[in-house]
């Protein structure tokens, strides 16, 4: 198949998971003989396949390049692709400007659309943006979307997600999205359950993200917390725990809480900070001023985070009824590396048997669920995971992405 893939966050100029699932979508697919062209904002993209289009070169959202208005987006792909409609299949990403250009596309040339819904968009809007500018900013993206894509779901306030009137302004975005694609795609089953629930009547397909295949090609043993001295903390004598947060450091991540847990913890730990985000210089700030053990690694490559989670005992991942899935959980599982979590929607993710929950997502009841660990659970859950580390790579996946691809062209030959 020749697949036109069009996301608003894709690596370099974007981090995060959804444009590591991506990447690796695009590895799967072109190893198994598709053609794949990402569509994508950005700048002199050396990669192969990967074309950018035309972006603001000032305006970012956490050091990620905006693309410019749908329109403009359109036009520029058609000048670089006038026979577009040669595609057979148009995959879209997300719910900004390049994603919008390439349903538009989609429909105007009447190629089978399959859309994935990445993320809960009315949470990023409740956690991020301060009182009472959360109903503006949420009727302004509501209102540019609908110029773009003339919405015909209609969501109604509720007592669950659709709460208040920035979340009913959001949850319209996603499911009206969702609902010009053929066939819609959700990492998760829960997510799925929810995009339904609000008026989407499109299929609606639970396939889980992937981890590239060639970690497979890295030894992982199985963890153990031992009982010798960490030389990172000196005078302890104790086994420490070794944890690793390798996700944004944002409000919705919720890190914050986390380092108040361990602000409450006894035993002796230590964490390592990879990623960046708004809530760095806070997080920095409060773990110096409580002499938390806690080292800031900063941006890094994949391959040095592998080498990290290879001598940690558990990945932390604190978002609370915002992640749909969680790269980082399928990454720790293909590590050998046990999980920490408190959003009960996280169980579907990972083995059972492989993780410790939290049962709230207060700090107290974190730093209890840490504090009565047992050292014995690291090597259980760590052999769990390694078991089943096959099953969370991306060409495990591949076979029920093709089949999403193919149910959308059967529905646009009908």
């Amino acid at each position: 198949m020749k697949i036109a893939l069009f996301t608003d966050i894709y690596a370099p100029w974007g981090s995060g998971g959804i444009a590591t699932s991506i990447k690796a979508q695009k590895q799967a697919l072109e190893e198994a003989g598709h053609e794949v062209t990402i569509f994508c904002p950005g700048f002199d993209a050396k990669e192969k396949n990967v074309v950018t289009v035309p972006s603001h070169r000032w305006v970012k959202i956490e050091k990620s390049v905006l693309a410019k208005r749908p329109p403009v987006v359109e036009r520029f792909v058609l000048q670089k692709f006038p026979q577009f409609g040669e595609f057979d299949l148009v995959h879209v990403h997300y719910e900004t400007s390049c994603s919008l250009a390439g349903i538009r596309l989609a429909r105007r040339f009447g190629v089978p659309l399959v859309q994935t819904m990445h993320g809960r968009e009315d949470q990023a809007i409740m956690i991020n943006v301060i009182h009472p500018f959360k109903t503006i900013v949420a009727g302004i993206l509501h209102f540019l979307h609908q110029c773009y894509l003339p919405h015909s779901l209609k969501v109604h306030r509720d007592k669950e997600q659709a709460k208040s009137l920035a979340q009913v302004l959001m949850w319209q975005i996603m499911v009206n999205q969702a609902q010009y694609a053929d066939v819609v795609v959700t990492p998760s089953k829960h997510f799925a359950v929810k995009i339904k629930k609000y008026g989407v009547t499109k299929p609606v397909l639970p396939v889980s993200n992937g981890v590239p295949d060639q970690i497979l090609e890295v030894e992982f043993s199985e963890r153990s917390l031992g009982s010798s001295t960490d030389p990172e903390l000196s005078g302890n004598q104790t086994a420490t725990l070794r944890l690793l947060w390798n996700s944004r450091i944002s409000k919705e991540k919720r890190i914050m809480p986390f380092l108040r847990a361990l602000n409450r913890l006894e035993r002796p730990y230590i964490l390592y900070v990879y990623g960046r985000g708004n809530q760095l210089r806070r997080a920095k700030r409060y773990a110096k001023t409580h002499g938390l053990q806690v080292k800031f690694e900063g941006q890094r490559e994949h391959a040095e985070i592998y080498q990290c989670m290879k001598s940690c005992h558990l990945s932390v991942n604190t978002s609370y009824d915002f992640d749909t899935q969680g790269m980082t959980l399928l990454e720790a599982t293909v590590t050998g590396l046990p999980v920490f979590f408190c959003d009960p929607d996280m169980k579907e993710v990972v083995p059972a048997g492989s993780y410790v929950f939290a049962e709230s997502h207060d700090s107290l009841a974190m730093a209890r669920a840490l504090e009565n660990l047992q050292a014995a659970q690291i090597t259980t859950m760590s052999r769990v995971m390694l078991q089943n580390r096959h099953l969370v790579v991306q060409s495990a996946q591949l076979g029920s992405l093709l089949d999403v691809y193919q149910l959308a062209l059967k529905k646009r030959l009908r």
